[in-house]
Parts: structure tokens; sequence; C-alpha cells
């Protein structure tokens, strides 16, 4: 009985230790914090462009601003671990352009791809400033 009693402890640490580095690793994911002004590097078929994005993410919640190429919009989005998904709709020349970014976050850097709707899709790489 205490070679079992014995096996079981080990198994029943085991079991803790791992549960405990899944939290922290939780924990890490849960400390992205997008919150500021970041500047694009943006590639699609019809060109390039630097666009500048200004992030307020409250929790899951992401609000914010992008100033580039087709003027300004206020965009709305999501953080969720280090996956960031955030769309806004710009006037270009008369035309609603709806823009969706997708991408991960690693500390102080993004990249991913983005789509707009109707026109195309393209790449992007980001660093917080």
């Amino acid at each position: 009985m205490t070679k079992m009693h014995g096996r079981i402890a080990a198994v029943g640490a085991i079991v803790m230790l791992v549960v405990a580095m899944s939290a922290a690793r939780g924990a890490a994911q849960a400390k992205v914090d997008v919150t500021g002004k970041w500047a694009f590097n943006v590639e699609t078929s019809a060109g390039a462009g630097a666009p500048t994005f200004t992030f307020k993410q409250d929790g899951e919640k992401l609000t914010g601003h992008y100033t580039g190429t087709f003027g300004e919009a206020d965009l709305t989005g999501t953080v969720k671990g280090a996956e960031i998904t955030f769309t806004f709709t710009v006037d270009a020349q008369g035309n609603a352009l709806k823009e969706t970014y997708t991408g991960t976050v690693d500390k102080d850097t993004m990249k991913g791809k983005l789509v707009i709707e109707g026109f195309g899709e393209g790449t992007f790489t980001a660093k917080k400033q």
C-alpha cells in the first residue's frame, strides 16, 4: 500500500505542476496590451502603405483610430490572448471601404493579414511606437 500511495502522490504532484504551468502560460498571454500608437507596414496587390493606428485596450475590447492613405476612421475589435482582430470603414472618394485586420501580437510587434472588402487582401507587420 505504501508504494501505491507514493505513486498516487507523485501522479498528483505531476498533475498539479502541469496545471500550474498552464495557468502561468495563460497569465502571460493575458498580459498582452496593445494600448498606444503603432506604425504599420501594409502590402496588398494594389500597393503598399504605412498607416498609423492608435489603440485603447480594455480587457478583450479594443477601440482606436486609423490614419493612413484612405484618411481617418475609428476602429473596433478584440484582443484574445495573442490574437487581435479589428475593423474600420473609410470613405475613399465616395466609396465605403471596410477593412478587417487579423493577426498575432508578440510584445511590441504584430503581424497578420488584412481584407479590404471588395478589393482584395494583403499582409501587415507593425511595431509599437
